[in-house]
């Protein structure tokens, strides 16, 4: 009783002294009539809250999410299932989903009337607009009589996980000089004598460079085959993503570090397409996905480490190994400082194909940051190097700078051309 007397809502309680107090005036003023509706004045709160207590304790719910994994942007649906068990039929049924600011707003339904034994469904949709780990729920019912004199709160369904992945952009192309993926460069083996007829063919694939069709293969198979001249996989490609808080600006969906994730995403996704094995790693050399047990080569691997990966608050690029080990390395990099570029240098082998994305971060802060790294300082140092570079600003579309980072790759330094000549 004492549970059911806490339910009560401001109505029903102030009906309860209503109805207490005109027993009182009955008794001394000896008024029958006034004595039966002060019992009925004082039996109707206390019904109700006996009815919502009973009605509050045979509700059952389910959560399902389709799909279970969604990407930036895009939709998906949430379904719950509601089933009454008690005795009585369930009314006045308020229903509050939690739902995180980035899923959208929290959604609310109102069930006048939920039958004993039978199934009712729910749906909201949802479209995430920040990458994560969500967390949605739990799912809370106000249960309340038609009369407003009782309400109780309870909990029906508690969390479900929701992986919302980076955006991933189609990219088309890849860094010429054919040495994506082999851990040397192209230009390299051809010197070293491996000419056209070393040359490995395969099918045409759309974006690949029609200059490359190797017609004498195209005409003995009649079918379109373009030339591929390097060797067979053997070392792999890096992808290196600085995600330094320091190294970033802006907030939320705009900020240049969700720009750089997304970019990194794209191209881990693009080079997979090409059959290449990936290796993601931090600005720390700390291995994201890729390592030799945890199945790197799979999309989902990939997109699934970005999803949960937070802003590192390291200061600056000093790893003290080859962020690499040997492979070739692809660097998406915020704003980094000369003597960030040089670390990264430092442990890199000349010779080895490093291409690198530099973050005009200043724009991604609308130009008002007076402290945010010049990437043409770092540009410089990085060409000197023999690094491809391409620079990204928030105007570019990430096809546009992957197509830049391409074309560097075959105009690179005179240090990498001098040392494999």
């Amino acid at each position: 009783m004492r549970t059911a007397l806490s339910g009560l809502t401001t109505r029903g309680r102030c009906l309860l002294a209503a109805g207490f107090a005109a027993g009182v005036c009955a008794a001394v003023l000896n008024e029958r009539d006034l004595l039966r509706v002060a019992a009925f004045v004082i039996a109707l709160p206390l019904l109700a809250a006996w009815l919502a207590t009973r009605a509050r304790v045979g509700l059952h719910a389910a959560r399902f999410l389709a799909p279970s994994r969604v990407p930036v942007g895009a939709a998906a649906e949430v379904k719950l299932d509601l089933r009454s068990t008690g005795r009585l039929p369930t009314g006045g049924l308020m229903l509050e989903d939690t739902v995180p600011y980035a899923l959208g707003a929290r959604p609310r339904f109102l069930v006048e009337r939920l039958p004993r034994n039978t199934p009712t469904s729910l749906r909201y949709p949802l479209k995430p607009v920040m990458r994560g780990i969500q967390q949605v729920g739990p799912l809370m019912a106000r249960i309340t009589d038609p009369f407003g004199l009782a309400e109780f709160d309870r909990e029906l369904a508690g969390r479900s996980r929701l992986v919302v992945v980076p955006r991933v952009v189609r990219l088309s192309g890849l860094p010429g000089g054919s040495g994506m993926g082999a851990g040397d460069d192209g230009s390299v083996r051809l010197r070293a004598g491996q000419g056209e007829d070393d040359a490995v063919v395969r099918p045409y694939r759309h974006g690949d460079d029609l200059r490359k069709v190797h017609w004498r293969s195209t005409a003995r198979r009649d079918e379109l085959m373009v030339r591929v001249e390097e060797r067979p996989w053997r070392g792999g490609t890096t992808v290196l993503l600085d995600h330094r808080v320091y190294a970033h600006r802006g907030s939320g969906p705009t900020a240049s570090l969700e720009w750089a994730i997304s970019f990194v995403a794209s191209i881990c996704l693009h080079l997979h397409h090409f059959g290449h094995q990936v290796r993601l790693v931090s600005e720390d050399g700390r291995v994201l996905a890729g390592g030799s047990s945890d199945g790197g080569h799979s999309d989902h691997v990939v997109l699934d480490s970005l999803a949960a990966l937070q802003a590192s608050h390291r200061r600056e690029l000093s790893a003290g190994i080859d962020p690499g080990a040997g492979q070739e390395v692809i660097a998406v990099l915020g704003g980094v400082s000369p003597a960030s570029v040089e670390e990264l240098i430092r442990y890199r082998p000349r010779g080895t194909r490093s291409l690198a994305v530099l973050l005009d971060v200043n724009a991604w802060a609308g130009g008002s940051d007076a402290t945010a790294p010049d990437p043409e300082d770092a540009r410089r140092l990085l060409s000197s190097a023999g690094w491809g570079v391409a620079i990204a600003k928030p105007s570019a579309s990430m096809q546009q700078v992957w197509q830049e980072l391409c074309a560097s790759a075959s105009h690179r330094g005179p240090s990498m051309r001098s040392e494999v000549g």
